[in-house]
């Protein structure tokens, strides 16, 4: 490069720096304010990110905003512009849904988007809000939006089970998937149903009945480990990717991982319980693994392997099916791929060269794999 280029470079302000950078993104920046229940204050927080981005010279504007009557989310979203939202006739009624036309030919920087799950009225340019979302970002837009955990697809019968509601708005896991940042506007449960009790979530006429069912405090306790999950999960997930950029050692984990080796001997259930034991009691994620080899299974073993294989699934386990040279080989990659931070491994009594051969089959596994814990369990000699 020539020397007056370079200097013609480095003289630039940050503001120019700053207008190359836009001109140069293609995608927007997704980022998610998650809550585990109505009233955690997830708008309130989105548009406060908003004010304070505004307050820098970001161009922003309001997509939709669901304000609820609320005092606080009304006041916010009031100092900031809003995009009129497009009229939509259907069944003789009117209704009133995100203009994405209008928000694509006025093109801010950043645009806000409430409520994710949404199901657009029938005539709307897409089927569901997330869809809108997606548009948006591909026009090179950055998105802050809301949702709530019990709207995360593949939640509901989990969410069923714990509220007795049927959720029917849903987000697919992969939009999750493709936030860049997901944070959660917590409140402990208390303090939400304090919050409610003074109506400052729903009119007073509706309060007893919604602290009597979805707003119990165990319904919210539960909801709320969901979302501290999901946010820990998109966070590992994050730093994974980072770690693979920068190419640094596998010895960086958030998440505790178990992984427990499978075989199709009966046995192995011991050792699939042990990690379901494991993994509860250190809130880590379950897989079991079962390497196959050319030799095909005799009716009794592949019998077996099925039982063990629902067996694993009961225990919400995630089975997964490697093929390698080597079952110490075969496991180790998936360890090393999947960042698996223990290890469960069956032992016999064997004898003579086949204990020669175990043993070998160890030390291959603790070399391929060396920043895992191994874990030897005794299994019944059946």
């Amino acid at each position: 490069m020539p020397a007056n280029e370079e200097d013609r470079l480095s003289q630039k302000t940050p503001e120019e720096w700053l207008e190359k950078a836009a001109e140069e993104k293609t995608v927007g920046i997704f980022k998610i304010f998650l809550g585990y229940a109505p009233g955690v204050g997830k708008t309130y927080s989105m548009l406060s990110e908003a004010q304070r981005r505004s307050s820098r010279g970001e161009d922003i504007v309001a997509g939709i905003i669901e304000t609820h009557g609320r005092k606080g989310v009304v006041e916010l979203a009031g100092q900031i512009e809003c995009i009129p939202r497009r009229q939509l006739e259907y069944k003789g009624a009117i209704f009133e849904e995100m203009d994405v036309d209008a928000i694509l030919a006025r093109r801010p920087a950043v645009v806000l988007v409430d409520e994710l799950a949404h199901t657009n009225v029938i005539g709307s340019r897409n089927r569901k809000r997330y869809e809108d979302v997606l548009e948006l970002l591909a026009a090179g837009i950055d998105v802050l939006t809301t949702v709530n955990i019990q709207h995360v697809e593949s939640l509901g019968p989990t969410i069923q089970g714990i509220t007795g509601i049927s959720v029917r708005e849903t987000v697919p896991d992969w939009v999750l998937e493709r936030a860049d940042q997901v944070v959660m506007a917590d409140l402990t449960p208390e303090a939400l149903q304090t919050r409610m009790q003074r109506g400052d979530i729903y009119p007073q006429d509706r309060v007893d009945r919604a602290l009597g069912n979805f707003f119990r405090r165990g319904n919210l306790m539960a909801l709320r480990e969901l979302a501290l999950r999901q946010v820990a999960r998109t966070v590992d997930r994050s730093l994974d990717a980072y770690l693979r950029r920068k190419r640094f050692g596998d010895h960086w984990q958030v998440q505790e991982r178990v992984a427990v080796c499978m075989s199709a001997s009966p046995s192995a259930q011991q050792l699939i319980a042990r990690g379901a034991r494991i993994a509860e009691g250190i809130d880590a994620e379950l897989f079991v693994l079962h390497v196959s080899d050319s030799e095909e299974l005799d009716p009794e073993e592949r019998r077996s392997l099925q039982a063990n294989i629902r067996f694993a699934e009961n225990l919400s386990a995630q089975v997964v099916f490697l093929k390698g040279k080597t079952v110490a080989s075969s496991v180790a990659a998936f360890a090393r791929e999947k960042r698996i931070t223990q290890i469960i491994v069956g032992r016999k009594s064997v004898h003579g060269f086949r204990k020669y051969l175990y043993y070998s089959a160890i030390q291959s596994l603790l070399k391929g794999a060396p920043q895992v814990d191994v874990h030897i369990v005794t299994q019944d000699a059946r």
